[in-house]
């Protein structure tokens, strides 16, 4: 004889919580991204690197990580500025590029987290 079973799923509650663990993800993603552009950004005394942050809009779903430092732009841009050893230009979309599949495992761990 076939066994019965009732299931109650509540969608609504699933969709906030896995858009928690995303946003939660993405900061984490972020977090690291600044961390590897921060062994990367010009040395100026530190305080360009000082300016790094890491942010999350929740609502969208999108990470930030920016330098607000006055010359941060110029730095970033300039190819032709000479930078200490390790230090480069494009510091940022470099550390990005290149922490791509650690972001996404990052991400992964925490909609996994969720789904328990």
């Amino acid at each position: 004889m076939p066994q019965r079973f009732r299931l109650d799923f509540n969608g609504a509650a699933v969709e906030r919580e896995l858009r928690a663990a995303a946003a939660r993800g993405a900061f984490l993603g972020a977090e690291h991204v600044l961390s590897v552009s921060n062994d990367r950004v010009p040395l100026d005394e530190g305080y360009l690197q000082s300016t790094g942050t890491a942010s999350v809009d929740e609502g969208d779903l999108q990470a930030a990580v920016s330098y607000d430092g006055p010359y941060a732009v110029p730095q970033h841009e300039r190819l032709d500025y000479r930078h200490a050893p390790g230090r480069e230009a494009k510091f940022l979309e470099n550390s990005l590029n290149e922490s791509r599949t650690e972001v996404r495992d990052l991400i992964a761990t925490e909609l996994r987290r969720a789904l328990r």
